[in-house]
């Protein structure tokens, strides 16, 4: 035991010689070399021990937040995560795992569109800015994947006396960010743009925010979920779990309701029994959902900060909506061509110059009504704006009256 001990500390003595390496200007390539000749795979604990050390003895955080790219191109292929614990379908790292998995479809979709861009010419080039800002507005879902990160894991690992690495990513969730809004405001101003031109701000603008990206991807599946899963208990998992859908889920609706195997029962109870309460009456949860969820139309309520809060989810939507969509900011729900009448809707909304906005169209043989409603407080105050979606095809066709007790047939 004792050796194994020392193994661990001349590894970590190891690395942290390396990593101070890197910030007094080594060439990554060399410290890599280095690396894998001294320490062959590194057990992802120890990368969190050292760099907690390194801020402990001073170095500061901003300084290892920039060179954080360095140190993940470093130590990429080098972390071993051999002891990761399995994780159920379902939990919270599962449905972090399956994000991840849809975010680099997209990044590499966006990587291949850019190889191709000097080649292109014409409609071929305004077709791929098209292709191109539908998907940075994709990876603007990773917002919801970042939020949950901050304020439903980061704050159990602080809990734990783990600061250093949520603080660190933290910071990077902000550079990404930026990266990102930089990449979707080239591309809106990109039209006319030719090929040459164009991959010019995919090498300055596109393929930077892409490579963010993937790294951050690295640093969690290699670092940040296997340390989770050492420290935090089922209880705390399914607090993340439970609080998840408020924030909203990034490109991936999952299907699994996963709950502890061994979760006491009074959590559950609490969980199954909490009302909510109304001035005209109380509601349990189940109550709730299924009288939302019969009603004859669909609702999407989108809140005050314009994200998408909540939608019903009855048996025939007329519009398709999945708890992807739950976090994000309703005009990347939109076509880019009616994002200017969504602004119009909720300024005057938020302005109070409008309470309501119908729309009617045909879609399918069927006769469609939409109309969005401003949602205020007793005192005026706006809280966001309810769409109601409904299918009043069968009920123009009505006529005369119907005074007796008649049900619909069910038989084909």
């Amino acid at each position: 035991m004792s050796e194994l001990i020392n193994n661990s500390e001349k590894r970590k003595q190891q690395l942290k010689e390396l990593i101070l390496k890197l910030h007094e200007g080594d060439r990554p390539d060399a410290v890599r070399e280095e690396l894998a000749e001294a320490l062959g795979n590194v057990p992802y604990g120890e990368v969190v021990e050292v760099e907690q050390q390194l801020i402990r003895e001073g170095l500061p955080q901003e300084e290892i937040q920039e060179f954080c790219d360095i140190h993940t191109a470093v130590l990429d292929g080098h972390i071993d995560t051999s002891m990761a614990q399995l994780v159920p379908p379902g939990h919270p790292v599962d449905v972090f795992k399956h994000e991840n998995e849809e975010v680099q479809s997209v990044t590499a979709r966006i990587t291949q569109l850019c190889a191709d861009l000097e080649d292109a010419s014409g409609e071929e080039i305004e077709e791929q800015i098209l292709q191109l800002r539908a998907m940075f507005n994709q990876l603007a879902d990773l917002d919801k994947h970042y939020r949950r990160k901050e304020n439903l894991l980061f704050p159990h690992l602080e809990n734990k006396g783990i600061t250093g690495p949520p603080t660190v990513m933290w910071g990077k969730h902000d550079e990404i960010r930026g990266l990102l809004k930089g990449a979707r405001e080239s591309l809106e101003a990109a039209a006319g743009s030719s090929g040459d031109e164009l991959a010019a701000v995919a090498d300055m603008l596109l393929l930077p925010a892409v490579r963010a990206v993937d790294d951050m991807v690295m640093k969690e599946e290699q670092i940040l979920f296997p340390m989770c899963m050492d420290h935090l208990t089922e209880l705390e998992w399914y607090e993340i779990h439970r609080q998840t859908p408020e924030i909203g889920f990034c490109l991936h609706d999952p299907q699994v309701d996963w709950k502890p195997k061994d979760m006491p029962r009074q959590a559950e109870a609490a969980v199954e029994g909490d009302a909510v309460r109304m001035p005209s009456g109380a509601l349990n949860p189940s109550e709730l959902t299924a009288i939302l969820n019969t009603m004859p139309f669909d609702v999407t309520f989108v809140d005050a900060d314009d994200k998408v809060k909540y939608f019903s989810q009855g048996a025939e939507r007329i519009f398709d909506r999945n708890r992807a969509i739950l976090g994000r900011d309703v005009r990347l729900c939109h076509p880019p061509s009616s994002v200017h009448i969504v602004d119009t809707i909720i300024d005057d909304f938020k302005s109070g110059k409008q309470d309501r906005a119908p729309f009617w169209i045909q879609l399918h043989g069927k006769f469609i009504h939409i109309e969005y409603f401003a949602l205020r407080d007793p005192d005026g105050r706006y809280l966001g704006t309810l769409e109601v979606s409904q299918d009043l095809t069968d009920k123009r066709a009505l006529d005369g009256e119907q005074r007796l007790l008649s049900y619909a047939s069910t038989e084909e």
